[in-house]
């Protein structure tokens, strides 16, 4: 069973382990009370993310993704443990550094385009408009927002309303306002769930080339499976914490390999991949067996055997 050691969340097959480490999570635990109930949306998470790196988070409805990129955009803070940004702590902010952070710090695209831009204003007036509240001048802001349009195709489309766009260029935009601050971290909540597959293409080589010329680091959050084919680390999520991870290294936009592996936690958790415990029939209790590199795992209602052993 190949696996990074314990406490690693980096890929031996790429040059992001050089990148110093943006992101830190450190056994992040979030309860939420609803009514008398009290639910668990993270459970221990542990997480590092190299700077300038394009990620995604995936799994289903509940697995504690959401709650994460609330965490850290700064919209929501954790039960306990330890979250770091660059050199933000993000449990120790004051109210004025959580303005700073939510506006110079981090840039969200929502999968609703009603949240990410005005219907009243045009495109380029969208975004301008996190300039003009951030205290830029005029020429500056207007300046910046042509370019921006213009990066992610749109430079002929930057004087029309969002009812007047697709739901693709919609995004795009959002895509630039988010930008428009130049945040360090850019988080996208689903950006293609609404779009058919041709916008969500662009999409996502605005988002690659954004990536490379402003090295902001992206982090995805989706519940498709088919976002992993276009970044280069997948980060699985399951019952709040993260799971597995697949690793690709890439030769422009082709991926040339591509590894899964699974994460094993401080306290010696490891969560297997739902298809091999499918495929093997696994529940309750499993059997084990130390190897001298690695690890036999089998049904309880199995049995090894010689043949077995020697295969293994």
């Amino acid at each position: 069973m190949n696996q990074p050691q314990p406490g690693s969340q980096t890929a031996p097959l790429s040059a992001e382990v050089a990148r110093p480490v943006f992101i830190e999570c450190d056994n992040l635990v979030k309860i939420y009370k609803v009514a008398d109930l009290e639910v668990v949306a993270l459970q221990g998470l542990d997480l590092l993310v190299r700077e300038g790196e394009m990620m995604a988070l995936v799994g289903p409805s509940g697995s504690g993704k959401s709650t994460l990129m609330n965490i850290l955009g700064g919209l929501d803070f954790p039960t306990a443990g330890r979250v770091r940004v660059g050199d933000y702590n993000l449990l120790e902010l004051t109210r004025r550094d959580q303005v700073r952070y939510r506006r110079f710090m981090v840039g969200f695209v929502w999968q609703q385009t009603a949240r990410n831009l005005l219907p009243y204003l045009t495109a380029l007036e969208n975004v301008e408009l996190p300039m003009a509240l951030a205290g830029l001048p005029a020429r500056e802001r207007r300046a910046r927002a042509a370019d921006l349009l213009e990066r992610v195709g749109l430079a002929d489309r930057m004087k029309h309303r969002p009812d007047r766009l697709s739901g693709g260029e919609q995004q795009r935009v959002a895509i630039a306002v988010a930008m428009a601050n130049r945040p360090r971290l850019l988080l996208a909540d689903e950006p293609t769930g609404e779009v058919d597959n041709q916008s969500a293409e662009q999409i996502f080589h605005t988002l690659r080339a954004l990536n490379a010329d402003f090295n902001v680091t992206i982090i995805i959050v989706t519940h498709d499976m088919t976002v992993s084919t276009r970044v280069d680390r997948v980060v699985g999520m399951r019952d709040g914490r993260t799971s597995t991870e697949i690793l690709r290294r890439r030769e422009g936009d082709i991926a040339v390999h591509e590894e899964e592996y699974a994460i094993l936690d401080r306290a010696g958790r490891l969560q297997l991949p739902e298809a091999y415990i499918e495929a093997l029939d696994l529940e309750d209790r499993v059997r084990l067996h130390l190897y001298e590199d690695h690890i036999g795992v089998w049904p309880e209602h199995a049995h090894r055997n010689g043949d077995r052993e020697g295969q293994e």
